[in-house]
């Protein structure tokens, strides 16, 4: 039986921007969000100032109820959701829910995962799609279960990733493909039209279950002895944020933590001044260019670099007041 949009109360979970363009999609097509969740307040930044995320900044603007729980087990939390009284939860970009949480809708909890499903299950699925070197990649809706990122599918949308694609170029997509499917999926839970398919039965079929798990520090270290090819992913992968890193050496030969946001492979010779032996690592610069020898024996020329405590700048710009 169809159901109107605006007698269905929708409890909207998230935290990140990705979220709000989803939430704002809801809210401004008249659906009838009764609540919304997302991450207590953090202490960071200089002057450790107070750090809210963009869905709490957004819900206080449009006045939605608004909670943000230290534990979502918390039985007052609990017993406040319990009154919300939601029809459906939606889960975009928040922590691992529990089932005393997901299973409390009659007409269950979705989430948007931003990557197609059984592939790249976990916390970082856009960053490991371009990491590993996809050429496509998309969205995901699926229904909360236990194991994470494991419910049945709803929906699924794909997009090409570029070769020169960036995270930030893919995310912002996903971003904006996500909204338009959460839209969708809601819709098609109103009109009873949806068809959830087991994630199993994806996997019987030879698409292969693999893991995006979290980003640290150390997996944004750059190892100069891979493949010219993997070293250029990885840094598109973690571009602009939070960007790999090495660390380049002065004139006096102290060295200085860089972050590298963007590289080519270029097809010409290296320049005429190596610095180093000639093994994985090895820079060579011109004043102006600055390349860096793989493993493979290939050049990957940096065009976008940011030493620790300046700002980001072009490789030609940096040449200028730092002598290697």
């Amino acid at each position: 039986m169809t159901r109107d949009k605006k007698d269905l109360r929708i409890v909207f979970f998230g935290t990140p921007d990705f979220a709000v363009e989803s939430l704002d999609r809801l809210v401004t097509g008249g659906y009838n969000i009764v609540g919304v969740v997302t991450m207590p307040d953090k202490i960071g930044g200089r002057g450790n100032k107070v750090v809210q995320s963009a869905v709490k900044l957004y819900a206080l603007e449009h006045n939605l109820p608004l909670f943000q729980p230290e534990k979502l087990k918390d039985s007052t939390f609990v017993e406040q959701l319990r009154k919300l009284n939601a029809d459906l939860q939606i889960v975009i970009a928040f922590r691992m829910m529990p089932e005393i949480v997901w299973a409390m809708p009659p007409l269950g909890t979705f989430n948007l995962h931003a990557s197609l499903l059984p592939k790249y299950r976990g916390a970082a699925p856009i960053n490991w799609a371009v990491i590993n070197g996809d050429t496509e990649t998309g969205v995901t809706t699926f229904f909360l279960k236990q194991e994470i990122d494991t419910g049945d599918i709803i929906q699924q949308r794909r997009i090409p990733i570029a070769e020169t694609d960036n995270v930030g170029i893919v995310h912002d997509k996903l971003m904006t493909m996500g909204a338009d499917m959460v839209i969708e999926t809601v819709d098609a839970i109103l009109n009873d039209s949806i068809k959830p398919i087991p994630q199993d039965e994806l996997c019987n079929k030879g698409i292969e279950a693999t893991p995006a798990p979290k980003i640290f520090t150390e997996t944004c270290h750059i190892n100069w002895s891979q493949p010219a090819l993997n070293v250029y992913n990885l840094i598109r992968g973690l571009s602009p944020y939070p960007a790999a890193w090495t660390e380049i050496p002065d004139a006096s030969g102290k060295m200085h933590h860089a972050k590298i946001y963007a590289t080519e492979i270029p097809d010409d010779a290296p320049l005429c001044r190596i610095i180093g032996n000639s093994q994985a690592g090895a820079l060579s610069t011109d004043g102006k260019r600055l390349k860096v020898l793989c493993g493979d024996n290939r050049w990957i020329e940096i065009t976008s670099i940011q030493i620790a405590g300046k700002r980001r700048m072009t490789t030609e710009e940096f040449l200028r007041g730092f002598r290697i």
